[in-house]
């Protein structure tokens, strides 16, 4: 198979859009796992302050749901534009012709 083949284009750019979901994977599921965490530990952090046990926690913990529906909303959106953004085919660069006449 030649380079710059469709069929050789068309890998490349399935292998691009793969890396990406899983780097976007990747990333929602660490930012599910900080924003949970920091819920829980704010929760009990501010449950020892004010001696007021399982309030906080699960109050932070019930927050912390559509807080990260939408930040991974927000990053799969632009995920999607950059993949969007690949282009479909290479050109390739007009060649120029020297000495005719324009």
């Amino acid at each position: 198979m030649e380079p710059g083949t469709p069929n050789e284009q068309n890998s490349k750019k399935q292998w691009i859009i793969n890396l990406t979901i899983a780097g976007l994977v990747g990333q929602v599921g660490c930012l599910t796992l900080v924003i949970i965490l920091g819920a829980v530990f704010g929760g009990l952090w501010l449950d020892a302050h004010f001696n007021s046990k399982p309030a906080f926690t699960i109050g932070l913990l019930i927050v912390s749901i559509p807080v990260s529906v939408v930040v991974m909303l927000l990053v799969v959106r632009s995920a999607i534009s950059k993949i969007k953004n690949i282009p479909t085919q290479t050109k390739k660069p007009e060649e120029t012709s020297i000495g005719k006449d324009s």
